[in-house]
């Protein structure tokens, strides 16, 4: 090699600076969402809000053979997706039918009752990710049973029936409120467990818990209805 010469780097490719291309968020499918909902892809916007979220807290709604809008709450149904957000006020909205209509680029029928349809399916999956973690011995249901996993460390969600006592939810977590804890409706935890009623239960951390609260998210913006909210129950009663 010649003497005198500086030798330089192999120039490395520049580092792209700014914000994301506007390809990673569409109101539509841009490309499959990789497996079920709950691993992340690229953002979804809101046909009606025009809001951007990831697609594991929005609904994806697909339509079929026959022109009908369908939801596809685990996002794995075949066809060009569209995302709303996961809120009643959305799935009630007169723009929405229109806004079904122009992704889709043709006329669909859209459920008089979508709201309602969606409501119950997602409370469906809660329903399913309980069943599971009872089969997997993951959950416990019962006051004591579920104290002793609380004390113990073994929890890694609260779950209350919306029926229940807030009172009577603050001595079961009291010491252990920085738990995450999720409300539903009293026919989840009565059914997974085969019960005339089901007030309270602890689920072990883990995928199936993670499913849960990210369900309980959804349902409880497409329900419309203030449900109880355990994280609001005061510190005063939760030290009693």
């Amino acid at each position: 090699m010649p003497t005198g010469l500086k030798v330089t780097n192999r120039l490395k490719p520049k580092r792209r600076t700014g914000s994301r291309p506007t390809s990673d968020i569409s109101d539509t499918d841009n490309g499959p969402i990789r497996g079920a909902l709950g691993r992340r892809g690229s953002e979804r916007r809101c046909l009606v809000t025009r809001e951007q979220r990831p697609p594991e807290s929005m609904i994806r709604f697909v339509v079929s053979p026959d022109n009908r809008v369908v939801p596809d709450l685990a996002a794995k149904l075949p066809g060009r997706g569209m995302w709303l957000s996961a809120s009643r006020d959305v799935l009630d909205s007169p723009r929405t039918r229109q806004a079904f209509a122009r992704a889709a680029k043709a006329q669909v029928s859209v459920p008089d009752c979508l709201a309602d349809l969606v409501e119950a399916a997602l409370g469906q999956r809660m329903l399913d990710a309980v069943s599971l973690a009872r089969r997997a011995g993951q959950v416990v249901c019962g006051f004591q049973k579920c104290r002793e996993w609380l004390i113990s460390g073994r929890a890694g969600v609260v779950i209350r029936s919306e029926g229940a006592s807030l009172d009577e939810f603050s001595r079961l977590v009291s010491g252990r409120r920085s738990l995450p804890a999720v409300t539903v409706p009293d026919r989840v935890l009565a059914s997974a467990f085969g019960r005339d009623r089901a007030v309270y239960a602890v689920m072990a951390p883990g995928a199936l818990a993670q499913r849960l609260i990210a369900e309980h998210e959804r349902f409880s913006g497409v329900a419309g209805r203030p449900l109880p909210d355990p994280a609001g129950v005061s510190k005063e009663q939760a030290e009693l």
